[in-house]
């Protein structure tokens, strides 16, 4: 198994720039394909980005494409979320999850193994 733990979510202005992180422990991590999903009350968690084991391949959603940049740090056992140019409507619990697959996944059931996510607010 493998525990993630993401950081980093806090309150910003509109325009402004949050990194978050999802630490991993347990499993070597760079077996690990990794995505970052959102959630907000009373919907279902959308996908965000994802990256896959190697680092050579992501995948973004249309919302978030040009704004937000997935990337990752297998010594360190890290996946991180660049976030830029905030805006309101990017306020949500942040999920990083993984999964021991080769690809690039966009789908919540692809994934095996989630952390206890991050707030994000974005203020107008």
């Amino acid at each position: 198994q493998v525990q993630l733990v993401e950081s980093g979510g806090g309150l910003v202005q509109a325009g402004g720039s949050l990194r978050l992180s999802c630490a991993a422990s347990g499993r070597p991590f760079s077996s690990y394909a990794v995505g970052w999903f959102r959630q907000t009350p009373g919907k279902e968690r959308d996908f965000v980005a994802a990256i896959n084991w190697n680092a050579d391949s992501t995948s973004y959603a249309d919302y978030v494409k040009g704004r937000f940049t997935i990337y990752r740090d297998n010594a360190e056992n890290t996946a991180y979320l660049q976030m830029s140019s905030l805006k309101p409507e990017d306020t949500a619990v942040y999920y990083c999850a993984a999964w021991r697959g080769k690809g690039l996944y966009e789908n919540v059931w692809d994934y095996d193994y989630w952390g206890q996510g991050t707030q994000v607010t974005v203020s107008s």
